[in-house]
């Protein structure tokens, strides 16, 4: 258990329609960066942490380079097997990390790109909540708003109480075996990590993350993200 090490799938082969724009919405800049470069930077302000860093991008992704020409760094790895849904992609990319030398027992970080406002500390809150769990966990934040559950004709069918229920975040924190396991069984209809351990019958841990730490998928999602990491740089 002590020997376990830790690393970083970042599934990126998607296109980001949703979110309009020429490129790819993880290669639109956002504060003068690209997208994906602020979700790398989360990780790499934590030297020594991890074993490595995969970024998993489509097999023909032309954009990669330009966007990103000092990728990969040491201990970094560009994998082109990014698949046609993000759970291929990270299926494809836990199995590339095996191959390049991760056991089966090593921690895996799973990351979305589009999730470029995660903080360092939010990562380490994750990591040391997990790290000596059974079965590992992920980053949630707590329902705040009232939730609907719609009737087939557009209308309000009933109010579940909100008290138990959060928002799935990442990074989702599972041991490589375990996980890869788990979304072979589950196939391409799951949307994270958490729910194929769930199909297993394990039970993630809930770490509290932020309301900051969204997924960018629209394109007004690009402007509070923007003002988000402008706000950060303007703190002493």
């Amino acid at each position: 258990m002590s020997a376990s090490r830790l690393y970083v799938v970042i599934p990126c082969a998607g296109s980001g329609s949703r979110a309009g724009g020429a490129l790819p919405k993880q290669y639109q800049r956002i504060a003068g960066r690209p997208m994906v470069e602020h979700t790398l930077e989360a990780f790499r302000a934590l030297p020594g942490t991890f074993a490595g860093l995969a970024l998993v991008v489509a097999p023909a992704d032309s954009e990669v380079g330009a966007v990103l020409p000092r990728f990969p760094a040491p201990g970094e790895h560009l994998l082109r097997v990014g698949g046609a849904t993000r759970a291929a992609s990270v299926r494809n990319g836990l199995r590339a990390l095996r191959d390049l030398g991760a056991g089966a027992h090593d921690w895996v970080l799973v990351h979305d790109a589009a999730r470029c406002l995660v903080t360092p500390s939010q990562i380490e809150a994750l990591i040391a909540a997990c790290q000596h769990d059974a079965v590992g966990g992920l980053l949630a934040h707590r329902l705040a708003d009232t939730l609907k559950v719609a009737s087939p004709e557009g209308r309000v069918a009933s109010t579940p109480t909100r008290a138990d229920k959060w928002l799935a975040q990442t990074p989702q924190m599972f041991r490589l075996g375990i996980l890869l396991d788990a979304l072979e069984r589950s196939g391409d209809t799951v949307t994270d990590e958490a729910s194929a351990i769930e199909a297993i019958g394990l039970a993630p841990l809930l770490v509290p993350g932020s309301a900051q730490n969204f997924k960018l998928t629209q394109a007004e999602d690009f402007a509070l993200a923007e003002a988000v990491l402008r706000s950060r740089r303007s703190v002493p």
